[in-house]
């Protein structure tokens, strides 16, 4: 895929400030149902912001809200400086957003149905525009093409020159990489980063941990409708990431000796191997100590390595700590 170049998207106002800007968002639906409480969040311009949580936790319902799709109960969002309710069409012009579920006009061609989209956010025709979008994202041969003879990953193509059509600086994807094949997601990733160095928000939910990982900048998760973290990624991991020591043991051990007790220790593999977890970033991570015991209460090892906790353990970790 070639690299998106979308400097016909550059953001307005400040570069330096929020993008989004959500206080005190609540949605209770009829039913009595509280999808979201009372949520706080800053996005910042021109970052690619991940949004993680379990199925149920909210993700789908704020973004619907951020995008004019569901009503707020309570609070304030801003969309590049507009408000969604009072100046909802001015909001709505600044978001893109590729939704999970494929839904295109089957009997259209590619080439109609992104100009249509952006005829919908009352855009003149700009048809070098979207002969650009449409070879940004290798779907220039297509553009003939209706939508029912593509394949998905070129219908979620599609999705996304929709999204774009209208120039928007704000682009949500949600879990836009479920269902499709490996070189297809990689391709997309790229497509990303293109757009957020050309000044594109953007913000994802998915359910590929690792991609967040690689991807975002920030890390945002959300559980039982509340914003429970916000942090930038390389913190997170610095805050919450932990660090094992596993050593292979020449010889069982049925229980971890006294002389340890200080250690955050545990065995494995039925008494053969020995975990020790730490904080990597300290300045003193107990390891030599810990060697030098071993070795004075004959505890021989034949191998050792190390792990890094993952941001999926993280998550799984922060989720678990608010169940």
């Amino acid at each position: 895929m070639k690299p998106l170049d979308n400097r016909h998207a550059q953001p307005s106002g400040n570069p330096a400030g929020s993008v989004i800007s959500v206080t005190g968002l609540g949605k209770t639906y009829a039913s009595g149902f509280q999808a979201l409480r009372n949520v706080d969040l800053e996005i910042r311009r021109g970052e690619i912001f991940a949004l993680l949580g379990p199925n149920g936790a909210g993700k789908t319902t704020l973004i619907s809200i951020i995008c004019g799709i569901v009503n707020p109960s309570t609070g304030v969002v801003l969309a590049d400086g507009h408000d969604i309710v009072r100046d909802y069409r001015a909001a709505r012009t600044k978001i893109g957003l590729v939704p999970q579920e494929l839904s295109t006009d089957a009997f259209e061609s590619v080439w109609d149905t992104v100009k249509f989209s952006r005829g919908l956010f009352g855009k003149a025709a700009n048809p070098a525009l979207i002969e650009k979008i449409l070879k940004d994202l290798s779907l220039w041969e297509k553009k003939d093409s209706k939508i029912m003879t593509l394949s998905g990953g070129m219908k979620r193509r599609v999705m996304i020159a929709k999204a774009l059509s209208h120039e928007p600086t704000i682009l949500f994807l949600d879990e836009p990489t479920a269902g499709v094949d490996v070189e297809l997601r990689r391709d997309m990733w790229e497509m990303v980063r293109a757009l957020r160095d050309n000044g594109v928000t953007i913000i994802l939910t998915t359910h590929y941990i690792e991609e967040a990982e690689e991807m975002a900048d920030r890390i945002g998760v959300i559980n039982k409708g509340e914003i429970i973290l916000v942090e930038d990624k390389t913190v997170l991991m610095h805050k919450l990431g932990r660090k094992q020591l596993i050593l292979q043991l020449q010889n069982p051990l049925m229980a971890l000796p006294a002389a340890l007790s200080g250690y955050d220790l545990a065995l494995a593999e039925g008494g053969f191997q020995l975990v020790y977890t730490f904080d990597a970033q300290s300045e003193e991570t107990g390891i030599a100590g810990l060697l030098r015991l071993l070795g004075e209460q004959g505890i021989d090892f034949k191998d050792l390595q190390t792990s890094q906790s993952s941001l999926e353990d993280i998550f799984v970790d922060l989720v678990r700590g608010r169940a």
